[in-house]
């Protein structure tokens, strides 16, 4: 399937209800598993990922097939060593070349039973749940923060706690950051006791009510569809309304908080440099484009990777320099997502680059374009959502395999065409 998408010639104005946070949800339904709850999570992310999750928790299946979803093999296999039965865990052909090693060591250092079906360090796990007797692990600090919490959350579940020592460069903390707090909410006692430990108290959890914030990964993309709206209008000449706000483009975005638990809710903050200011409102946030957008973009993303596809191709559509950091997980996503942008974006005449495998750069350098560009998705949701607002600065653009958006955002396709959009 393939996807032609056209912007609107107008104005955009409309008031988007976002999906429930994917990072919240499956971290929710873990903690509420863990807890034998049933007061089951509202509002909770109808993506695949949560599905599957959903799915294995329900039933006791001896067969857990999770796709695509890399946050549910993480939770799923520290979650399945603490739950009595067997089973196997397993995903797609991608899903089984994602490395697992560094997790299943730890809970074996824990006392887990974890045997690997096919290629070692890889899924398939044929795990056997036992009452791990290990309390204490050091874990490298720049390994996937998923890893990390996976560990943390059942650590209230042992008998004697977990306490957990990370080492070097710790990466993507504010993941880490959320999870203490949603294992706090559901009743868990856990705690930063030094810059790279973390103590969590034996006790397991609470059923408690509890509802999930909408995604700020989901919001990025309509901040990014605010900047290259606004960079559009000023290439058009409309400077005065964009002064006075009056005729521009405004969009609501429904079920935010201003005070998130949520890493990539920093992502706001730098599309205020790209000339999207946000306004909070009781309901979420409103978006408008105000002021000049900087000349050039630096930033450290080692806390927000997901929200890396999104500010490299806006800043490129919007012309402006940039030097990205901290992208070392990018590699271990969906797909290689470093090299998937520099091939997409060459596409359009962009030549971005890369250095260490974890910088992504681009310093105006244009290379010639594709004629009839069609970007390719790599079975990568945010690789089809970061390049479909290309056709507002482009006559249009032609997203293959658009159905992969099912991941994080089932609606993302009908909320562009809500907003305007042609597809």
């Amino acid at each position: 399937m393939r996807y032609t998408v056209s912007a609107p010639g107008a104005p955009i104005r409309a008031g988007i209800c976002l999906p429930a946070s994917k990072s919240i949800s499956n971290r929710a339904l873990i903690l509420h598993a863990l807890a034998h709850g049933r007061l089951t999570p509202c509002n909770l992310s109808d993506c695949d990922d949560t599905r599957v999750m959903v799915r294995a928790l329900q039933g006791n299946p001896e067969h857990i097939d999770i796709m695509a979803a890399g946050t549910a093999m993480r939770f799923l296999t520290a979650y399945l060593s603490v739950t009595p039965g067997t089973r196997i865990i397993t995903g797609t052909q991608r899903m089984q070349q994602r490395p697992i090693r560094i997790l299943a060591d730890a809970l074996r250092q824990l006392g887990a039973d974890i045997e690997y079906v096919g290629n070692e360090g890889f899924p398939p796990l044929r795990i056997t749940g036992t009452e791990l007797r290990g309390n204490e692990i050091s874990l490298a600090g720049n390994v996937s923060s998923q890893y990390i919490s996976a560990l943390l959350m059942i650590g209230a579940v042992l008998p004697e706690g977990l306490r957990l020592h990370l080492t070097g460069n710790i990466i993507s903390r504010p993941y880490i950051d959320l999870t203490l707090r949603l294992m706090r909410d559901f009743g868990g006692h856990a705690e930063w006791i030094s810059a790279s430990s973390i103590t969590v108290s034996p006790g397991g959890y609470r059923d408690v009510p509890f509802t999930v914030e909408s995604d700020w990964s989901a919001a990025s993309y309509w901040y990014q569809i605010m900047a290259l709206k606004g960079y559009e209008e000023r290439r058009a000449g409309h400077t005065a309304e964009l002064a006075d706000g009056k005729g521009s483009s405004g969009i609501e975005l429904r079920g935010l908080f201003r005070h998130s638990y949520q890493g990539d809710s920093r992502g706001a903050e730098i599309f205020s440099r790209l000339g999207v200011h946000t306004e909070y409102t009781d309901e979420g946030v409103r978006l408008t484009h105000q002021g000049m957008p900087v000349a050039r973009l630096e930033e450290d993303m080692v806390d927000i990777p997901d929200l890396a596809q999104t500010f490299v191709v806006t800043c490129c559509l919007m012309n402006i320099p940039f030097r990205f950091t901290g992208l070392q997980s990018l590699r271990i996503k969906e797909t290689d997502r470093i090299a998937a942008l520099i091939a997409e974006l060459r596409k359009l005449g962009y030549a971005v680059r890369s250095e260490q495998d974890s910088i992504l750069l681009w310093d105006g350098e244009r290379c010639p374009a594709d004629a009839a560009p069609v970007i390719a998705t790599y079975e990568d949701h945010r690789m089809a959502m970061a390049f479909a607002p290309a056709c507002i600065v482009l006559p249009q653009i032609e997203i293959d395999e658009p159905q992969v958006v099912s991941k994080s955002y089932p609606a993302y396709w009908e909320d562009l065409k809500l907003a305007g959009f042609r597809i």
